[in-house]
Formats: C-alpha cells, sequence, structure tokens
C-alpha cells in the first residue's frame, strides 16, 4: 500500500509515518524543507513529484492554532495553510487517472465552538467562532471528494498530549516548578486525547472500508481543567495551585485565548467507539503515567 502523508514532519505525522513502515507500506511525506535521506521514505516538496499512483492519503498539514496570537496575517495563513491546502490536494486527487481510494483529512473540535453544558458528538452541528469556521472551512474543503472514487474521513481531534512537543509541553511549564495553574476558573472542559491513541485511530480507520465522515478523536472521559491540574498534581507534586485570572488571558493572548483556552468542548468520540475501536488510554491518569514515565527515559 503506497500512502502520501502531508505533515508528516509534525507532531502527529512524526509518530505516525514510523508505524506505516512498521507495517511494511510505502510512505511518501509531502513537506516544504528538505529531509534527511530515511529507509522506507520518499519525501517530495510538491504533489507533481509524486511518481506512482496513491491508495490513501492522510492530510495533516496546516499552521498550528496555538502557534502564535491570532493576528488578522496569522489568520489568514492558517485558514490558507488548512482549507486552502486542502482544496488544492483534492483538485489534484481528482487529477489522478488513478485516484487514492481513501482520504484522511485533519480538522479539530474547534468545528462544534465552546459550551460548558452541552455534549458534542459528531452528529452535532457546527458552532461559532474563527476556529469553528475554520475547522467547517477545512472539512469543507475535503467533501468535495464525497461521492466520487475517493471515501473521505476527517478527523475531529481533541487536544493531543504525548512528550517532546503539543499542548502538554506549555500546560505542564509550571508544574515544573512546583506551581499547579489552570485558565480562568478552571471549569472549561478540555477533550483530550493520547497521542498513541491518534496514530492507532488512524491506523484503524486505514483498514475499515467502510470509513467515512467525521470522527471525533478524543479520550472518552473528558476533564475540566481544574481536574486536568489535580490530575497531573498527583504525578508532578505541587507547592501551590491557582488559576490565571481571565483578564489577563486574555491580555496576553488576545482572542484566542477564549476560544482555545478560557472555553472549551465536550466532545465524545460515538463513531469510533461504534465502529470497535479501543481506547489504550482512555483515562487522564493512564495517560499521564505513560507520558511521564517514558519522558525520563
Amino acid at each position: 500500500m503506497h500512502i502520501l502523508v502531508t505533515g508528516g514532519t509534525g507532531f502527529i505525522g512524526s509518530a505516525l509515518v514510523p508505524e506505516f513502515l512498521k507495517r511494511g507500506f510505502s510512505v511518501t511525506v509531502l513537506t516544504r524543507h528538505q529531509q534527511p535521506v530515511r529507509a522506507g521514505v520518499t519525501y517530495v516538496q510538491s504533489l507533481d513529484a509524486l511518481q506512482t499512483p496513491v491508495d490513501v492519503v492522510i492530510n495533516l498539514a496546516g499552521a498550528s492554532l496555538a502557534g502564535r496570537r491570532w493576528s488578522d496575517g496569522y489568520k489568514a495563513e492558517m485558514v490558507a495553510s488548512r482549507a486552502g491546502f486542502t482544496e488544492q490536494l483534492v483538485q489534484w486527487m481528482s487529477a489522478q487517472s488513478i485516484p487514492p481510494g481513501l482520504l484522511i483529512s485533519g480538522s479539530a473540535i474547534g468545528f462544534y465552538g465552546c459550551s460548558r453544558d452541552q455534549f458534542f458528538d459528531e452528529t452535532s452541528p457546527g458552532g461559532r467562532g474563527f476556529s469553528a469556521q475554520l475547522c467547517q472551512a477545512w472539512e469543507s474543503a475535503a467533501s468535495v471528494l464525497e461521492g466520487s472514487e475517493t471515501r473521505v474521513a476527517t478527523l475531529r481531534l481533541g487536544v493531543v498530549f504525548d512528550r517532546s512537543g503539543g499542548a502538554l509541553s506549555e500546560m505542564m511549564r509550571s508544574f515544573k516548578l512546583g506551581i499547579g495553574t489552570w485558565m480562568g476558573d478552571g471549569e472549561q472542559w478540555l477533550s483530550w486525547v493520547h497521542r498513541a491513541d491518534v496514530v492507532r485511530a488512524i491506523l484503524f480507520l486505514c483498514g475499515d472500508e467502510k470509513a467515512s465522515g467525521a470522527y471525533n478523536v478524543v479520550a472518552p472521559r473528558p476533564v475540566t481543567h481544574r481536574e486536568f491540574s489535580r490530575v497531573l498534581s498527583a504525578r508532578k507534586p505541587t507547592l501551590l495551585n491557582f488559576g490565571l485570572p481571565a483578564p489577563i488571558a486574555r491580555l496576553l493572548l488576545g482572542e484566542m485565548a477564549d476560544e482555545l483556552l478560557l472555553e472549551g468542548q465536550r466532545v465524545t468520540p460515538n463513531k469510533l467507539l461504534e465502529a470497535g475501536f479501543d481506547f489504550r488510554f482512555a483515562s487522564l491518569d493512564s495517560a499521564l503515567i505513560d507520558i511521564l514515565a517514558r519522558s525520563k527515559e
């Protein structure tokens, strides 16, 4: 099987590509930058450089939502690198004499907007706000292929945890100094997922001939930010615990503070569970035990 991965050198892609190689798949990674030679992987800097048909496309490319403050310029960059790039990718796929059989395309639970009261599953409508509009445009760009020879499965990713990068590294900064913190009152929901389960979910969908539509890729047990702090403090003891007042968070981070940190979503992975997927890390405690143990290696 020949698999094309966009964003293959990023936080998720860098963990996914080795798993494809273990299974004997041929992997091509689309990247803007030169990469060191790696057995089993072909790196290309344009779609036109691909010489052989592709069976599956994994689309993980896109500027980080938490990369920096949301200026108008950075918002435009996020839209172009996610929805805009996906449009280009879909056009390329449609033009192939042998189209890929499956597109697994990234998205995020920001699709639903923010709420402290609602439960969101894959049947919930899209919400409001910049991140919701971005995710909806991203998914819309991929959905153009629906009804064609290519099935489309969309990954609505939660906050992905693992060592060496991602949100957890930022969230743990104060804990390394013995200070437990959360944003605002800490009662906002955090729908998280271990990176290993993200990789396993992608592999699972690659092997499911019926996979299509949106999938919430989040652990089955979301927590509040205050609960996250409590669970992490049990593993990394703290001398002081407090919430960063919301006005300060807004002053430091602007619009991003409200959409990503001060509000949240309580999301359930109904479709994955119904399809028979088993989360290896269903609870936050089990995920942190694994991540913190490997961080000491």
